[in-house]
């Protein structure tokens, strides 16, 4: 039994020192291999400090392995000796299949979300599966990377194998054998004890100075921050993320909270019935009640190639073109709700924030429209609703959602004739089927939401065909960039989804003289020219209002986010006197907004989760200084987020 317990503690020491080596392996790969993503401001002490935090954290991650592959082989081993053997070989080899493969996607997930493996991976099991894998397959080659990681697995778990045979423990019979048998389990005991308690606390001995994937990221750079965590943690920290998001655990605010918060941000005393404080009465109509309304999601559409300084790029003319004219105003300092596309729509089609809610998911978005709804808000003003949506009405059920919030129609991609990929109809078609479809009625006044999908991956317009001058836009790249065909090809999207948007409002301009049009991108954060974009440029999002009666300056120095494009589009068309609830403010008046993970002002942007509060650049040609009230736009952070949590989850104060 001596031989018995020293072996077998031996092997999972050795196991634990194995994997912890590969763990550590990948991260310096993963690091030497992107290191273009490090900002500027980053020096070898950083480097140095993610990697050793990384080291630190691993070591709970090599424990929970070893505990998986060591301890069921080393208690069968006990009674049946080769089974144990055999099971410790197995469950090490799909170990390491699992993390080969976890190590070569995190490559392509990174370059996608600027993060390792986040609640993306588990928001996913919403999404269309079936797009996602043809997207994984077409765009980042699904399987020549999975033949990587194989082969990757398979070279480790030969290294594997021959580092156990050879550093093999053995024990001399010889002599006091029985004495130098108990003083080696002793010492294997208490290393393993060790081992056990730094893999407990994150390399540290206690709980107080504990490293989790919460407090470790303390460098200055956001990559070298990323790349601390290994992938098992990084997936670890997307299933609590996720977890939060599903259940609002990471927001805590109680029902004296929101009335507190929404009292202090609506100006008016507290009340138990949240709702009636949220009402407004329009101040009276800017311009003449269009016949129909246009408000264009637009997928990644980003605001930072709408800049000046990247003019030479040709990917925006159509909507710099619409932007230019008298008659659009056009806001640059708007935040979109969250990082995915089912948070704009969700935010535009219900005035909700994003606060950790799931809100497609949800019971309580199916039993009726949320107070805020956009569709009875425009209803009310005598508009038939419309939501046309290129893809499927499956994709995150966006279409009962819709319509179980108050819109009356709902067109998806099989009512849509035309090409397109997994993910929906190509924009063209899309804006066809529209057109034709206001055809029918074209009398009737309408509000039409549109989201459309051909600037997502994978990219499969042939831009080149339909216009796009890849070489032009490839010419006005950084150095860097303009071997990146990938890069290139995301680009030329961009241009499609910005040149189908200018003509489609010019067409129903033409058909619609007194159409009001309303864009928006839906998100950023997919695509750049740069591997460090500044804060503004990787997350903001432009909103641009086109049509009779709109004057460039109405948005002048407005700041917000998506929750107060609705109550911006009520105080342009409702008459002086007209109620409707919203959680947002109209942008002719918003100089503030925040989002899921940032705040923005007319002179500044930052993330929320800082304290203080860290005011960065809008633009840095700009030339303004940026600041930030601290308290006030901590409680209106507060405010936004507690309310739309509240309203989202309960409906009222009961």
């Amino acid at each position: 039994m001596l031989n018995f317990m020293i072996a077998g503690l031996g092997r999972g020491l050795r196991l634990y020192a194995f994997f912890f080596v590969v763990l550590a392996m990948f991260r310096i790969a993963f690091i030497a291999v992107m290191q273009s993503y490090i900002g500027g401001a980053a020096g070898a002490g950083d480097v140095f400090v993610s990697l050793a935090h990384g080291m630190m954290l691993s070591m709970k991650t090599t424990g929970l392995i070893v505990l998986l592959v060591w301890l069921p082989s080393f208690a069968v081993g006990m009674v049946m000796p080769l089974a144990g053997k055999i099971i410790e070989a197995m469950l090490s080899a799909i170990t390491l299949v699992l993390l080969s493969i976890l190590f070569i996607a995190r490559f392509p997930f990174y370059h996608l979300f600027h993060s390792t493996y986040n609640q993306a991976v588990f928001n996913a099991l919403n999404d269309d599966v079936h797009a996602l894998i043809v997207t994984f397959y077409e765009e980042y080659a699904l399987l020549p990377r999975l033949g990587v990681a194989i082969l990757l697995a398979a070279v480790l778990f030969l290294i594997m194998r021959f580092f156990m045979k050879r550093t093999e423990l053995r024990v001399s019979l010889s002599g006091h054998a029985a004495i130098k048998k108990m003083l080696t389990l002793i010492a294997l005991f208490a290393m393993a004890a060790l081992v056990a308690l730094l893999s407990t606390f994150g390399g540290a001995l206690g709980w107080q100075s504990e490293l989790t994937w919460e407090n470790a990221g303390t460098t200055r750079d956001h990559f070298l921050n990323e790349a601390m965590l290994d992938d098992p943690m990084a997936l670890y920290r997307g299933y609590e993320l996720a977890g939060r998001q599903q259940s609002s655990s990471g927001l805590d605010y109680t029902a004296a909270d929101v009335k507190k918060y929404a009292s202090w941000l609506m100006g008016k005393p507290q009340s138990d019935d949240v709702i009636s404080m949220l009402h407004h009465r329009a101040s009276g109509a800017m311009m003449e009640p269009p016949r129909h309304i246009f408000l264009i999601i637009g997928e990644s559409y980003a605001n930072w190639p709408l800049l000046d300084k990247y003019e030479a790029l040709h990917i925006a003319d159509g909507m710099k073109g619409i932007i230019a004219e008298d008659n659009t105003a056009y806001c640059q300092r708007l935040l979109p709700n969250g990082a995915f596309t089912v948070s704009a729509v969700t935010g535009i089609v219900t005035g909700l924030a994003d606060a950790n809610l799931y809100l497609t998911t949800m019971p309580e978005s199916y039993e009726a429209p949320f107070e805020t709804a956009a569709a009875p808000m425009m209803k009310s003003l005598g508009y038939h609703t419309h939501f046309w949506y290129a893809g499927p009405a499956s994709w995150e059920r966006v279409g009962p959602f819709v319509l179980a919030q108050g819109f009356d129609e709902f067109t998806g991609r099989g009512d849509i004739d035309g090409g397109g990929s997994v993910w929906g109809a190509d924009d063209e078609y899309l804006y066809e089927a529209i057109l034709r479809g206001l055809a029918s009625a074209p009398d009737e006044p309408s509000f039409n939401v549109i989201l459309n999908t051909s600037n997502h991956s994978p990219f499969t317009v042939d831009v080149e065909a339909k216009g796009f001058d890849a070489a032009r836009t490839r010419a006005a790249l950084p150095a860097s960039e303009r071997g990146d065909e990938s890069l290139v090809r995301a680009l030329g999207h961009y241009w499609y989804e910005d040149r189908e948007m200018a003509r489609f409002i010019r067409e129903a301009e033409k058909r619609y003289p007194d159409a009001l049009f309303i864009v928006v991108g839906d998100h950023a954060d997919r695509v750049n020219v740069t591997k460090t974009p500044t804060t503004y440029e990787r997350f903001v999002v432009p909103l641009i209002i086109h049509g009779r009666g709109i004057n460039r300056d109405m948005m002048a120095g407005a700041a917000g986010s998506q929750i107060d494009i609705m109550p911006t589009l009520v105080e342009l068309i409702a008459p002086r006197g007209h109620v409707y609830t919203s959680l947002g403010e109209s942008l002719t008046t918003s100089r503030r907004g925040v989002s899921y993970m940032l705040w923005i002002n007319d002179t500044a942007i930052g993330k929320t989760d800082e304290a203080p509060l860290v005011a960065e650049p809008i633009n840095e040609n700009e030339g303004m200084e940026p600041t930030v009230n601290q308290s006030d736009m901590q409680r209106y952070i507060d405010a936004v987020r507690s309310i739309s949590m509240w309203i989202g989850k309960r409906g009222k104060i009961e």
